[in-house]
């Protein structure tokens, strides 16, 4: 059974492993304290890359309006789109990426429009404080208003004090404190071969990538992705493949 972290068995446990004495998290000018937020930062987006989790799928719907082939997505909302559908009645038609190339050469008149069937990822906005927006474009132009069902990953919430556990503290532990020592290596300054312990990032990288490798089947296997597309573990032992 898995043995999960709280943000403060996290820290401990960091700290123990890294050899780490006399921290003080009340105190915001710890050294350790301050490079606590980006440790996990770098350790869950490592993790996310590289899994990408059933549990980080979601979908919103948006409404499109007649005559405007543009819809505006909130970055905040998606880190990737996987499927976008038009509700036409009660029915969620299927449409179809292509090139924004494509759409501005086929799809190039406004006034001939009608439900649309394909879209692309044309761009964003950004703002002072960095992009805020992306926006897809459609064809044909929209003939009415048209609710849009976008499907997609994002990030969870990250572990923090206020966020005390999260779904990759409580099922994916190692994988959380392996992806964190290696932050913790250039913190100590252990990247290369000519510091104290040349091999501490290579060691702990490596442990990464090995437990890494079960946890992507297991990814795979909740997705029905797995060998056969089915969800169970692959096996050597059962081939060829079922028809």
């Amino acid at each position: 059974m898995t043995t999960g972290l709280t943000y403060s068995t996290y820290v401990s446990q960091i700290a123990t492993m890294a050899v780490i004495n006399g921290y003080d998290l009340n105190n915001p000018t710890d050294p350790f304290t301050i490079i606590i937020p980006q440790m996990i930062t770098y350790a869950e987006n490592r993790i996310c890359r590289d899994l990408d989790f059933l549990s980080t799928r979601n979908s919103n719907t948006y409404t499109m309006t007649s005559g405007n082939n543009q819809l505006t997505i909130p970055t905040g909302d998606f880190i990737t789109i996987q499927t976008v559908a038009v509700t036409s009645g009660t029915a969620n038609l299927p449409v179809l990426p292509v090139t924004k190339e494509y759409i501005q050469n086929v799809y190039n008149d406004s006034s001939l429009t009608n439900i649309p069937t394909v879209f692309a990822v044309y761009g964003g906005d950004r703002a002072t404080t960095g992009l805020t927006s992306q926006y897809l474009i459609f064809g044909p132009y929209p003939s009415q208003n048209y609710n849009v069902l976008v499907t997609g990953t994002s990030r969870p919430a990250s572990l923090s004090s206020t966020n005390t556990t999260t779904f990759i503290s409580t099922y994916l532990p190692d994988v959380l404190i392996m992806a964190s020592m290696i932050y913790i290596s250039a913190y100590q300054r252990n990247f290369g071969r000519a510091n104290d312990d040349p091999q501490m990032a290579v060691t702990y990288e490596a442990q990464y990538n090995t437990l890494l490798k079960g946890a992507f089947i297991e990814e795979a296997r909740k997705k029905f992705e797995s060998a056969g597309w089915t969800s169970y573990s692959p096996t050597p032992a059962a081939t060829p493949s079922r028809g």
